[in-house]
């Protein structure tokens, strides 16, 4: 497997055993270089919507991983919001919803925005995180 090429990824969820199990995971495999985690959407959009007034290319992450159901502002709210922002960053971002809902009206919406790579249903397992971070993103 080639070494991995992903500088910044993100984890925006709530649930902190399954963020925990992850971010060990990239570390343990050296998946990437550096990552950030957000308790919820608000809290991320705030950060990309700073970011892209202020052009931080550094700091925008190549991946992201987005729960669905979490508090303050849901994973839906959140793509609402950073669909209409994404094209401004001059870096393609890959976005893909980490949840643990099999519905099939949650999984063709997500799947439907253009926003989001693909919809993953947790647990989600070693293989599949070393598949997203070690091929090409676009």
């Amino acid at each position: 497997m080639k070494s991995p090429t992903v500088e910044l990824a993100c984890i925006i969820d709530d649930d902190k055993v399954y963020v925990n199990l992850v971010k060990k995971i990239i570390e343990t495999k050296k998946l990437c270089e550096n990552l950030m985690i957000f308790r919820n959407g608000k809290q991320s959009i705030e950060y990309f919507e700073a970011l892209m007034e202020n052009m931080k290319e550094d700091s925008i992450p190549e991946i992201i991983f987005l729960d669905l159901n979490m508090p303050v502002m849901d994973g839906w709210e959140f793509l609402e919001r950073f669909t209409k922002i994404k094209n401004k960053f001059n870096k393609v971002i890959t976005l893909y919803v980490v949840s643990s809902s099999i519905n099939p009206l949650d999984v063709n919406r997500a799947k439907s925005l253009s926003s989001v790579k693909d919809y993953l249903i947790k647990p989600i397992n070693i293989s599949e995180l070393e598949n997203i971070f070690c091929k090409p993103t676009d």
